[in-house]
């Protein structure tokens, strides 16, 4: 399974990536666009920085926005030891035959700024939510329209059987931060 260089997503962008930068932007901003094996996607300046003003329970079966405060802004500061969302500018339609995997940027590293993202599956499609943990005692900027993160293409040797969209996954087409949400069966019995 070969990890796609520059060329492969060169060609592919006008139907995996938009906007698409061919040439990597580097002075003064943090890093973004093609590079050598993969594609540097800028986070947009729309954020939801955790709180405990309403000291509640993190739950992914019943999340609750109260969690979060809202911000838009170019350049977000993330308290000492606290955790944000955004998504990136660009929008992606991965091809059904590609895994992507998506890593911080080593700036951001390099300041103690840790970036997940969870694997781009094979047909999923829209902007991909970020998870931005600042783990230092120390307030952490964020800066909106610049790098946040590298996606690495991975080709698979044929395509899956079955992929994001044909399950019908939950995270398909998301614009904009998408927060956690669980499949329910409607059809499901309660038992005590």
């Amino acid at each position: 399974m070969p990890v796609m260089s520059d060329n492969w997503i060169k060609k592919q962008h006008n139907s995996m990536i938009n906007p698409f930068f061919e040439q990597k932007k580097r002075t003064g901003v943090v890093s973004y666009g093609l590079s050598s094996y993969g594609y540097d996607a800028r986070v947009g300046n729309k954020f939801k920085i955790f709180t405990n003003t309403h000291s509640s329970i993190i739950d992914p079966k019943n999340f609750d926005n109260k969690n979060f405060i809202s911000i838009e802004t170019d350049v977000c500061t993330i308290p000492p030891n606290s955790f944000a969302l955004a998504s990136t500018i660009e929008y992606f339609k991965i091809p059904r035959n590609v895994l992507v995997i998506c890593l911080g940027k080593s700036t951001y590293a390099r300041c103690g700024i840790v970036i997940n993202v969870t694997p781009l599956e094979p047909e999923w499609e829209g902007h991909v939510t970020i998870e931005i943990s600042n783990t230092t005692p120390l307030p952490a900027k964020i800066y909106a329209n610049e790098g946040i993160c590298q996606c690495i293409f991975i080709q698979g040797d044929k395509p899956c059987a079955k992929s994001y969209a044909d399950n019908n996954g939950k995270y398909m087409k998301q614009q904009g931060i998408t927060l956690p949400k669980i499949d329910i069966d409607t059809n499901a019995e309660n038992t005590c």
